[in-house]
């Protein structure tokens, strides 16, 4: 049974959740009118592998909104295999032994022990049984010689362990030993109030003395410390205040000869709210600001909660300072609703909750109309907006315009107040060629109306800069486009993107996008085409100059609009002049670019004996799928002048009404 006691105003409904998933009421499992979830043959259904643990939490919603509880886990009670048994070991009488063994059980199993099939007798102060499995007996005795076996045990089960030999061997004389740690403390973490056992148990002739102190030099203290046996260290009741790294020293008596073993202690906190949202009643149009802050070990993390649902910040809905501030501006009856604030770290949870309800009065001022925007010069703007109705600007005292740059953040708005007798206004000292996102609210003595639609203008001054932009070939009919944003906001209102088949202009295409979108992917290609991209980025005052490319979806390769001649012959490299033609035209040019080849050849090129068609064409297809005949005139130039290369295509006849290819 998972109990869910919940106060406020009437009729309360009470669901439950598993893992974020709504609990299936029936047979199994009943929501009591109490609101108590009741599970009956709590199991795990081997058949279909599910179970009835997780998470679980109840959510209570009544007319002013849904509140969710804090998350309980349910485990299925379990005590698996042992993960280690104890194993044999030989002690020098006089000497140190030490048996382990380990088992995760849920519930925590608890240890005992037997020696020869009998419980160990607690009573010796020779024996040491640490709840985590471990058993110590110091100055071993030829009665202690014999078969050990650790016993675990929970609500779900008893198991043993193997059984291990302790032999005690006689020793005439024990020689001088230095001491030794046969086992120090480990780190440990655990949260607050909880109890910590630091081990250390060592061996040596002399016997060593144990003695504890921290690395920072801090002391111990001795509230809530304890020493179990003759060196393990306990602490009750553990406060942040015990994290820290503790030493294990093992001394010989009446000398400086020491060993010493660390290991860090750290204690965690649950998450406990330093400050906490308060309830608030705001009118329509207004704001609202929430604070939740909390402290713990590690740091919380804060996640807000809106009727039970995860919140996602939006046009009016910020969460800033790391979670702490919820701010709700231009308040709809949508935002009406229960928040809570939930603080989480891996010692636990926490959960505050506020209400923002609208308050009911006098209605509040209706949204400007008509707002209008004039750029007067590279810095100023007009603004205008239509003059409200008579019973209308009697209850308005004024009007504030809000005013940034496209795409920046609410943070760099500015305002500026107008007087309810004047409308329109100027705006100066703004920046050249930038675009501005204005809306304009009315305000009452009860507070601001809703914003009017918002508006978008860009002072004089220019047009944006030329967008560079490039291009990654997907497949044969798709293509991925990047483009680079600028470094400020509001220098540009948006992009268009236009491409069309360089071979078949009737393939083409146009997409606009806003300032802050930098990537497109272009699909539904013809296959194995060549295709021209053309980027432009405009604003108010026009486009930029375009920035073109060529594509090939064949090979995946592109070219910029503008090639220039490499005259560097140690590099070799071309550039190549691609001419699609129709058959008709075919013969004309082919016999002024052989005479012009010809004229310049004979200045600046020796003769070539071999012409070759370029492997660069292979592949290469009209748009009926056919290969075009094509021919490259190669020559050696010590100007290096750049090839032409002729494509002659078969094109079927011009219908009438149609653009030739």
């Amino acid at each position: 049974m998972l109990d869910c006691q919940v106060e406020g105003e009437g009729p309360i409904a009470v669901t439950w959740r598993r893992n974020s998933i709504p609990v299936a009421t029936g047979a199994r499992a009943t929501v009591l009118a109490n609101g108590t979830l009741l599970i009956r043959n709590f199991s795990k259904r081997r058949e279909s592998n599910e179970t009835d643990a997780g998470e679980y939490e109840c959510a209570a919603e009544n007319r002013y909104g849904m509140l969710v509880s804090r998350k309980a886990r349910v485990q299925l009670a379990s005590l698996p295999k042992f993960l280690s048994h104890p194993e044999s070991v030989a002690v020098d009488e006089g000497g140190v032994a030490r048996l382990t063994c380990q088992v995760n059980g849920i519930p925590e199993a608890d240890i005992s022990w037997q020696k020869d099939r009998n419980p160990l007798s607690t009573n010796d102060l020779r024996y040491t049984l640490l709840p985590t499995g471990i058993l110590q007996i110091t100055g071993v005795q030829r009665s202690d010689s014999g078969l050990y076996r650790c016993i675990a045990s929970n609500i779900a089960n008893t198991r043993y362990s193997h059984e291990a030999q302790l032999s005690v061997t006689i020793a005439g004389s024990r020689i001088y030993q230095e001491p030794i740690i046969l086992s120090g403390p480990q780190n440990l973490t655990i949260n607050v109030h909880q109890t910590a056992i630091l081990e250390c148990i060592a061996s040596g002739n002399p016997r060593p003395i144990v003695s504890w102190s921290r690395l920072d030099g801090r002391s111990i203290g001795v509230e809530g410390i304890q020493v179990l046996g003759t060196g393990n260290l306990m602490i009750s009741d553990a406060t942040l205040q015990h994290s820290g790294v503790y030493v294990c020293s093992a001394n010989r008596p009446g000398s400086r000869a020491r060993r010493t073993a660390l290991g860090r202690l750290v204690v965690q906190a649950p998450p406990e709210f330093v400050q906490w949202p308060q309830s608030v009643s705001r009118p329509a149009g207004g704001s609202a600001v929430f604070s939740c802050m909390a402290s713990g070990v590690p740091d919380p993390h804060l996640i807000w909660l809106k009727n039970g649902k995860l919140l996602t910040p939006s046009g009016n809905v910020k969460l800033t300072n790391g979670n702490t501030t919820l701010a709700i501006t231009r308040i709809t009856p949508e935002d009406e609703a229960i928040y809570q604030c939930i603080a989480e770290n891996s010692a636990g949870t926490n959960q505050a909750s506020a209400r923002l309800a609208i308050s009911q009065g006098p209605e509040l001022p209706e949204a400007p109309t008509g707002l209008q925007a004039t750029p007067l010069s590279s810095t100023g703007l007009r603004v205008t907006w239509d003059q409200p109705p008579d019973h209308v600007s009697q209850q308005i005292i004024g009007y504030v315009l809000h005013i940034r740059r496209l795409g920046e953040l609410d943070s760099g708005e500015l305002q500026e107040a107008v007087s309810k007798m004047t409308f329109k206004h100027d705006f100066s000292n703004l920046e050249a060629a930038t675009t501005y996102s204005i809306y304009l609210k009315a305000y009452s003595a009860l507070g601001g109306s809703q914003q009017s639609e918002s508006i978008i203008t860009t002072t004089l001054g220019g047009v944006p800069s030329a967008p560079s932009f490039f291009t990654k070939v997907l497949n044969q009919t798709a293509m991925q486009v990047y483009w680079e944003l600028p470094a400020k906001p509001g220098k540009l209102e948006g992009f268009r993107l236009e491409y069309r088949g360089v071979s078949n202009p009737d393939v083409q295409g146009q997409e606009t996008f806003p300032g802050h979108i930098n990537t497109h992917t272009i699909s539904h290609l013809e296959p194995a085409t060549i295709y021209e991209i053309q980027l432009v980025a405009f604003n108010g005052n026009g486009d930029s100059p375009s920035t073109r490319r060529l594509v090939s979806l064949a090979e995946g390769e592109s070219t910029t609009s503008d090639p220039r001649c490499n005259c560097d012959q140690s590099n070799g490299s071309t550039s190549t002049l691609l001419l699609a033609v129709h058959s008709g035209l075919a013969c004309i040019l082919c016999c002024l670019l052989l005479l012009l080849l010809g004229y310049k050849r004979n200045f600046f090129c020796r003769k070539v004996e071999t012409w070759e068609a370029p492997p660069t064409l292979n592949g290469v297809r009209g748009p009926k799928g056919h290969t075009p005949e094509s021919i490259e005139l190669s020559q050696r130039c010590d100007s290096a002048l750049p090839p032409v290369m002729v494509m002659v295509e078969q094109t079927p006849p011009v219908l009438p009404g149609s653009a030739p290819g």
